[in-house]
């Protein structure tokens, strides 16, 4: 699909297109630079591509969530034993 940049600037997006990324008037938007190409998406889905990042790096079954709340009841249980 071609558009032209409008004034100020802007940049319509297609109907279908918004349709299909699910956003719409006032939504905000994250904008990367790639080279010289422009890549378009919601904050959601770059929430969903960082944590498909960070889980390519993890072996399969672990769950950071897990691990943080099993440090803190030990850091917890080890402040109790303090007083």
């Amino acid at each position: 699909v071609m558009t032209k940049l409008g004034e100020g600037g802007r940049l319509v997006i297609p109907a279908e297109y918004r349709k299909a990324m699910g956003v719409e008037t006032g939504d905000e938007l994250v904008l990367v630079l790639d080279g010289s190409a422009l890549r378009v998406s919601t904050p959601r889905e770059g929430v969903r591509r960082a944590q498909a990042l960070v889980r390519s790096y993890l072996p399969a079954g672990l769950s950071l969530s897990e691990e943080l709340i099993a440090e803190r009841r030990q850091e917890a249980r080890k402040d109790g034993a303090d007083e």
